[in-house]
């Protein structure tokens, strides 16, 4: 993907939320569902916003053993310092798409972070402590609205965008033809669409 992603993971150091300093930030996030559920291109698209935005990125997607219908989940470090480790076990952020990947990664935020869940296929509260800021979105639905429900990724993800305040929808919707194939291409306008309407619901539900 180019820019100042670190596959192989050489640099880079932790920190507790995600903070604006002196020493800069650092951000751990994991996207989180089943394999259909477009978790690998939601945590892509991410990388490839905050490498084009000049932060440093490491991105490690992994898959069930089956691609569709099985778990799948990418974690994704975003950062102004090089990172040393692509793996994300106390995330910042989590944005869980289904019910089986809130219950595992949920407990594993760390205070002060936030939880982005997909309220269409999520009907339990997540395990966190008070000072994490969880926000149910239906995103499901809001894609079926959009004409798709395949983009309910991208509606999760402009939810994410929007309370993080890192990077705004449009910064993605400008990534997106960086990582959808370019027989997908026609697709972008609906995913554009459904980042700023995750984007929106975040803006006025929170």
């Amino acid at each position: 993907m180019g820019g100042k992603r670190n596959d192989k993971g050489l640099s880079a150091g932790p920190a507790e939320r995600v903070t604006m300093k002196a020493n800069g930030f650092c951000e751990e996030v994991i996207v989180a569902g089943f394999g259909g559920q477009g978790i690998i291109l939601a945590g892509r698209l991410l990388a490839q916003t905050a490498m084009r935005a000049g932060k440093e990125v490491t991105y490690m997607p992994s898959y069930g053993p089956e691609m569709r219908g099985g778990t799948a989940n990418s974690m994704v470090v975003m950062a102004d310092e090089p990172i040393a480790s692509p793996l994300v076990s106390k995330p910042n952020s989590l944005i869980a798409m289904n019910e089986a990947s809130l219950s595992k990664f949920a407990p594993r935020v760390k205070g002060g972070g936030l939880v982005i869940m997909n309220s269409s296929l999520i009907d339990i509260e997540p395990e966190v402590d008070e000072t994490i800021d969880v926000l149910a979105v239906p995103a499901d639905e809001i894609a079926v609205e959009l004409g798709n429900q395949k983009c309910a990724n991208m509606v999760a993800l402009g939810a994410y965008l929007q309370k993080r305040g890192l990077f705004g929808p449009d910064a993605a919707a400008a990534c997106l033809a960086d990582v959808l194939a370019a027989r997908y291409h026609k697709t972008i306008p609906m995913n554009s669409e459904a980042l700023q309407r995750g984007a929106k619901f975040a803006e006025t539900h929170s």
